[in-house]
């Protein structure tokens, strides 16, 4: 039993290491007195990576600042459109609900080089240009299914008579949707859309075929830095944004609990 226990505590202790150790490296070399592009000798603590991030408007910082537009456009479209596409699924059984269900999560499965391809295809001989527009699109599309997923999940384990009881007592469809379905559900669509989120930040492969002259998101702008060799200033924008995650992690906990303390307190 003891044998056990000291095995998997070193199993975890492994675990947290691969998972951790990166992003640990990442945070302590954005404080690196070096300033050189080629080398990682540690040298000394320095915060001119985030001093010159900071003074960099028109380089990481407005790569930044597209990411974050077109992630926050693209993820309310997309929840809108899934979570009304694993609704109307939910209510609405027919012959072919499976084969269409599966087909809504295609864009999830495909390779993105596949659906990069195919993206740029379609733009290109429909004559859209390609910036923003055409990004939106793509986003669109491929953040619809992890939205869908999610909502679709969380509807499966909720009871089917409660929107029908309330339309019982008076309440129309639009209504009862609001006031029963939406609540519980919402859940869901907040954990779809977080993912969805993080997904369209992360992507590199669509946004690179599919992007133009002028817009450039973070990743884009990451890799066409590399061949000069990574600048430290993404270091120290790597570790805002992961100082950021992390603060909205232990606010959505802390606002947890406490909705889950008060409701045990009132019961």
């Amino acid at each position: 039993m003891k044998q056990r226990k000291v095995f998997s505590s070193a199993y975890l202790v492994l675990v947290l290491m691969l998972m951790y150790l990166p992003i640990a490296v990442v945070a302590v070399f954005s404080l690196n007195a070096n300033a050189s592009r080629f080398t990682y000798n540690f040298t000394g603590f320095s915060l001119q990576y985030y001093e010159g991030l900071l003074r960099d408007t028109k380089g990481l910082v407005a790569a930044l600042r597209q990411s974050l537009e077109l992630a926050i456009y693209s993820c309310a479209i997309s929840a809108v459109i899934g979570t009304l596409g694993a609704v109307g699924m939910a209510r609405r059984k027919f012959r072919f609900s499976g084969a269409i269900e599966g087909i809504a999560m295609l864009p999830a499965m495909i390779p993105e080089i596949i659906l990069a391809m195919g993206f740029l295809s379609i733009f290109a001989a429909a004559g859209v240009p390609f910036g923003m527009l055409t990004l939106l699109i793509a986003h669109v599309t491929f953040c619809i299914p992890y939205i869908f997923i999610v909502v679709r999940g969380r509807l499966a384990g909720l009871d089917p008579e409660l929107p029908s009881a309330a339309r019982d007592l008076g309440a129309s469809p639009v209504r009862a949707f609001f006031d029963v379905t939406l609540p519980l559900i919402l859940p869901g669509i907040f954990s779809g859309t977080l993912l969805a989120f993080a997904m369209s930040m992360d992507d590199f492969v669509i946004s690179f075929f599919v992007t133009g002259p002028g817009t450039t998101t973070l990743p884009i702008k990451i890799y066409s830095s590399v061949r000069m060799g990574v600048s430290l200033q993404v270091n120290a924008l790597s570790t805002m944004m992961l100082a950021t995650v992390f603060l909205v992690i232990a606010v959505f906990r802390l606002v947890r609990q406490n909705k889950t303390h008060k409701g045990r307190s009132q019961t």
